[in-house]
């Protein structure tokens, strides 16, 4: 039986700031509401700094889908939940 991929978004953040924090709720109200299945990871930076050197994140708060490939990364606050899907590959761009 072939081994089941996983559904993972990683979210970088940079301690427990305003813009992490509103980071990390949108994160989670978007895996809540429109990514079924998917594990949501908060990594703060500032405790382990080689994740981020790993997944070659240069700005933060920054959310990157990790698995299953192709890597896709979006960065900011994550308020914007079409762009947010759009950046990581789960909607189409229709223009």
């Amino acid at each position: 039986m072939p081994e089941k991929t996983q559904n993972i978004l990683k979210l970088y953040v940079v301690g427990q700031t305003l813009i992490s924090m509103k980071a990390i709720q949108n994160a989670q109200g978007i895996c809540q509401n429109e990514l079924d299945g998917w594990q949501l990871d908060i990594i703060d930076v500032l405790e382990k700094p080689n994740l981020a050197l790993q997944d070659k994140v240069m700005a933060t708060p920054a959310l990157v889908k990790a698995e299953p490939p192709p890597a896709r990364r979006v960065v900011g606050d994550l308020s914007n939940r079409e762009l947010v899907l759009l950046g990581l590959g789960f909607l189409a761009d229709s223009r």
